[in-house]
């Protein structure tokens, strides 16, 4: 028997389907993982495609490890020459080999989150900026903006025209890239845009990729941004043997970037590309899947598809409307009891919500009835303090030109080096165009330490002893012997708390990292560890979930997509909470859809029973709202929803339904009915205001936008038309009575 009957007609046709373009729109839980792998085996076993000419590009290193195992155990022999990895370690592979002819050092350094923040601070002090007016995250925010569309310093400039914060922005833009090469140090948008200008700038190298990359496949493809598009493109461009897996009902990164245009276009962009559609659900019940079908057909952004599958109908999707949030959180955790002594497993019980903060009150009603769980919040492993540190002494010894990272550990742990001497080290550097760390090793020439000087002397001979030591022993020897050294392990067990003892089992598993890594690489060396390394760093919550934790999980519905659970609770589904507010009240449909989309991933996590809650009433902003029930529970064909209801609530509350709800400007409806007319802003009326606090010029706060500035203020006769800059997002044209912008003091 083969291999490849054990696939369903259309994944076989996915996987037979090798040369041209082909687009696999592979639904949710429709075997994707599965259908790329056989491919992959299918062109080196059957097409006599050499391992060496396949590229697969995933999202996470946790799913490009599942599809390397897979295609390990399919192939066999040979296999460790695919290229599986994800876009990010893909680029850093290709520029360790050529990043000299974009003026950088092979072993160059790569900033994340928290350095990129370090540096910001640096620039915007050089330059005399208002972070007031132009905050470090916002700026932040936008350059990476900038770089997802592929476009430089200049290319923002020329955007601009005359508005000034933008062309203020492109300013700090093009400073802030003048630091990093001068630190030899590029951030996770820069490997894809250096790479995007190395083939661009050099033909031969990108004919060369062309050529051992005869076959590619990108995982994910929904979730891709335009710099991504750009890089994949040019490397299919010779033989145009490309397959892209994706979902465009599952595309919900739009706030990172990501184009669903790049799905939604493939045959525009790919003229004659082939296009399958996986539509049988191995996951989910068929009423959970009629749930997500008829939800995501509201969506008019979208390719037609419509999910089925050959398991068992199953149960009702459940929905209840509580009184409240502490209702509703006390009814999920009586049931996830309920089952739990029905013999549930904890671990196949999941809590989803739109946002962080509708945690808490889950929490605390799980805390009190001591029923286990754990919070998926998406915090790698190397980004705890105590891993930071001991990485940026490995970066110090392995690259001295990284000035954030000499900074970060020069008082660490505690030397007496305040942030005085700190900024006079880096005047002289500055001054005398050389990195920090050189200023460092010159602390006798630097007239301004004075008795500090001593301190500078002695951290500059400790990291040249490190650099020594590095030289003669292996990296983990090292890493003992600036533990030993600095004293850093020690002042934790000196401390002796539970957080103290937490850090410690953390430098413990890096130590263990390390080991790991020398025993499987012949020639281990530590600029390739701290490669390897940087990274993890990308890794979402779903690379760092346990996989042995008999527990509850907590998480928001972006940190649950990739998992699926037996059992779902999917709570606040109303009409501010999710869909969000700023959504409905944005006048952008797309945003709806986006939301739509995002519900659609919750539904099709679970795969045997759904739970659906929301709350009358919620605290909102300080203010108890009173929210209709989400319009996306009432898209679910009634036929495959069961509607738990209190009926002398339900009368009581439909009595009240016409009170005013200020905060949230809901009016005139009742509760826990189901829709009758399409949703619009309509139901959601405010009064117009006569009259505003603020004016052009005036610094004011939106609920989602955040801050930014007035431009324009124009009386439409109804209302106040307001055109905002906002920091973030740049400008908003709304009205004055939906935006209840706030004027900052």
């Amino acid at each position: 028997m083969s291999i490849y009957d054990a696939l369903n007609k259309e994944q076989r046709e996915a996987v037979f389907c090798t040369e041209g373009p082909l687009l696999m729109l592979a639904g949710a839980g429709t075997g994707k993982t599965r259908s790329l792998t056989h491919r992959i085996v299918y062109l080196i076993e059957e097409k006599g495609v050499n391992p060496w000419n396949i590229l697969a590009i995933t999202f996470t290193n946790k799913a490009a490890d599942e599809m390397r195992e897979r295609a390990a155990s399919l192939v066999g022999p040979g296999s460790e020459n695919l290229w599986i990895s994800t876009f990010h370690a893909t680029c850093s592979r290709i520029l360790r080999r050529y990043a000299d002819l974009l003026g950088y050092n092979r072993s160059f350094t790569i900033y994340d989150a928290n350095d990129q923040k370090s540096l910001m601070k640096e620039v915007l002090k050089a330059m005399k900026i208002d972070t007031k007016q132009f905050p470090e995250k916002a700026v932040l925010s936008a350059i990476s903006a900038a770089k997802d569309e592929c476009k430089s310093p200049l290319d923002l400039r020329n955007d601009c025209g005359d508005n000034y914060r933008d062309i203020r922005i492109s300013e700090i833009y093009e400073e802030y890239q003048k630091r990093l090469k001068e630190n030899d140090a590029m951030d996770f948008d820069d490997l894809l845009v250096k790479t995007v200008e190395l083939f661009q700038a050099n033909p031969d190298i990108l004919d060369y990729y062309q050529e051992r990359f005869r076959y590619i496949m990108v995982d994910e493809y929904q979730d891709t941004n335009t710099v991504q598009f750009m890089l994949v493109k040019l490397l299919a461009s010779k033989y145009r043997n490309l397959c892209v897996v994706g979902d465009d009902d599952q595309s919900i990164y739009r706030f990172r970037g990501a184009n669903i245009f790049n799905i939604l276009n493939f045959e525009k962009y790919f003229p004659g590309a082939h296009v399958i559609r996986l539509e049988q659900n191995y996951r989910s019940t068929q009423n959970i899947l009629n749930a997500a079908n008829g939800v995501i057909v509201n969506n008019k952004g979208r390719k037609e598809k419509k999910l089925w599958t050959e398991n068992a109908p199953g149960e009702l999707v459940h929905f209840k409307q509580y009184d409240s949030e502490y209702d509703e959180a006390e009814g999920v955790v009586s049931y996830i009891n309920f089952l739990a002594m029905r013999g549930v497993p904890y671990e196949d019980m999941a809590i989803l919500y739109r946002t962080n903060a509708q945690s808490r009150i889950f929490e605390e009603k799980l805390k009190q009835r001591a029923i286990p769980y754990a919070i998926v919040r998406g915090i790698s492993f190397y980004d705890r303090k105590e891993i930071k540190d001991l990485m940026a002494y490995l970066k110090v010894v392995d690259n001295g030109n990284d000035d954030l990272a000499v900074k970060r550990i020069i008082n660490v742990p505690k030397r007496g080096i305040g942030q005085t001497t700190v900024d006079r080290i880096q005047n002289y550097a500055i001054l005398h165009q050389i990195s920090f760390l050189e200023a460092v090793f010159r602390a006798d020439s630097i007239t301004e330490l004075g008795r500090s000087a001593s301190k500078i002397k002695k951290f500059g001979e400790m990291i040249r002893d490190f650099r020594e030591y590095a030289m003669e022993n292996d990296i983990s020897e090292l890493m003992l012997y600036i533990l030993d050294v600095t004293g850093y392990k020690n002042e934790l067990e000196m401390e002796g708390t539970d957080e103290a003892r937490s850090r410690l089992e953390d430098i413990d598993e890096l130590i263990n990292d390390i080991v790991y890594f020398e025993e499987n690489n012949e020639e281990p060396t530590l600029t390739d560890f701290l490669v390897e390394k940087d990274m993890y760093t990308l890794n979402a919550g779903i690379d760092n979930l346990e996989e042995s934790s008999n527990k509850v999980l907590l998480m928001t519905l972006h940190n649950a997509k990739g998992l699926e659970f037996a059992n779902v609770f999917l709570g606040g589904m109303e009409e501010g909470v999710f869909p969000g507010y700023g959504a409905m009240i944005s006048g952008d449909e797309s945003e709806i859809e986006e939301e739509r989309r995002l519900c659609y991933v919750g539904i099709t996590r679970a795969k045997e029973r759904l739970y659906l809650s929301a709350a009358r009433r919620r605290m909102q902003r300080g203010q108890a709202q009173y929210n209709r029930v989400s319009r996306f529970v009432d898209e679910i064909p009634e036929e495959y929803l069961d509607r738990a209801k209190k009926k002398t609530v339900q009368e009581k509350v439909e009595q009240t339904g016409s009170r005013s709800m200020a905060g949230a400007g809901f009016r005139n409806y009742s509760y826990g009915t189901r829709g009758k007319k399409p949703y619009s802003l309509d139901d959601y009326k405010v009064k117009p205001l006569s009259s505003l606090d603020y004016g052009v010029g005036d610094r004011v706060k939106h609920i989602k936008f955040g801050e930014g500035t007035v431009v324009d203020i124009v009386h439409g006769g109804k209302d106040f038309e307001v055109s905002v800059d906002f920091d973030r997002v740049g400008r908003k044209k709304m009205f004055a009575s939906f935006a209840k912008l706030k004027k900052v003091k």
